[in-house]
């Protein structure tokens, strides 16, 4: 693993892993047109690791891609794979990979699509680049990952709509976004849906704790809350919690779960961008000599980071968001 100089490529993979993420399309287009536009073929891999070792591959063009930035998902499908948590799957694919004469692979996906690419570059001859697709904005590296900033403007959206009822009816909605184990869009779904308290797995909050803020909202005249929690909080179970100050506070709470609502859709502007930068830079990446790298955007800037690095690190919570919280819940 690391950086080799002056190497052509005549043939790069492309493949989509783990969650898909409104964006991932953009990503695809870019590095299919960015490899031919320097001479190479292009194999796209159905279905993420799996379709390597089902041998389901497709050929990309400039005319396959083609009116695909504005779609959802990925055209690539996607699935979770047992065989590439071993050495042994890890050696099969790569010798598949040498079979078809693929000199370069691109791996568009998240924390555990990393690790297995950051395996596969380490344990074998593949050369690999990883582009940060995931809604959950989690991956160390990046400021941003493809798919978050449509996932955050798709449950925003959701939560105008509730708190339009939650006002008619003087209720507290207990709001479940996605997010794995970070609390990136609760957050930053938090801030910009007004919520009265955010729920995140980061910071630890009592129920009671939740339970004096909400009575101090009503007690200053307040007619309805909104609570956003992320689905990998610590405080408890979402339903649990609506429960607990129902009881408490004998107020009317209601639960919505937005779940996989978020991970689709046409992506936003900013995703189509992120997408197709990432995407080239990849290819650039590829062709300069990178390997075992993942590509990002830092500041404004495309920068790489091992892809071991990216994968073994947590990404921190913006403080300024963190402290904007407390204030604009008041």
């Amino acid at each position: 693993m690391g950086t080799t100089k002056g190497k052509k490529y005549k043939k790069i993979a492309v493949l989509t892993s783990g969650g898909d993420a409104p964006g991932m399309n953009a990503c695809i287009r870019a590095v299919t047109r960015g490899a031919m536009d320097r001479g190479a073929e292009v194999l796209g891999i159905k279905r993420g690791y799996t379709g390597l070792f089902t041998k389901n591959f497709i050929e990309l063009n400039s005319r396959t891609v083609a009116n695909t930035i504005q779609r959802g998902g990925t055209i690539l499908e996607s699935s979770r794979c047992e065989e590439m948590r071993t050495p042994e799957g890890r050696k099969i694919a790569a010798g598949i990979l040498q079979d078809l004469g693929v000199d370069g692979l691109v791996v568009i996906g998240g924390n555990g699509s990393y690790r297995g690419a950051a395996a596969l570059s380490k344990e074998t001859k593949t050369r690999v680049v990883g582009i940060p697709g995931t809604i959950d904005n989690d991956i160390y590296g990046t400021d941003y990952t493809v798919g978050f900033d449509t996932a955050i403007n798709t449950a925003l959206e959701a939560i105008d709509r509730i708190r339009d009822t939650a006002d008619a009816f003087e209720r507290v909605f207990f709001i479940e976004v996605m997010g794995r184990k970070s609390g990136f869009i609760a957050l930053e779904v938090g801030i910009a849906g007004g919520a009265e308290e955010i729920l995140i797995p980061e910071i630890h909050i009592e129920p009671e704790q939740l339970a004096m803020t909400l009575k101090q909202s009503f007690d200053k005249g307040k007619r309805s809350s909104i609570v956003v929690i992320a689905e990998g909080n610590e405080s408890g179970h979402t339903i649990q919690i609506a429960q607990y100050i129902q009881y408490r506070l004998n107020l009317d709470c209601r639960v919505c779960v937005l779940g996989h609502l978020q991970r689709g859709g046409t992506p936003t502007a900013r995703d189509r961008v992120l997408g197709s930068r990432l995407g080239t830079a990849a290819v650039e990446g590829l062709f300069n000599g990178k390997n075992g790298h993942a590509v990002g955007e830092v500041g404004g800037e495309i920068v790489f980071t091992s892809l071991i690095e990216s994968a073994e690190n947590t990404k921190s919570l913006d403080v300024l968001s963190l402290d904007a919280k407390r204030v604009l819940s008041l």
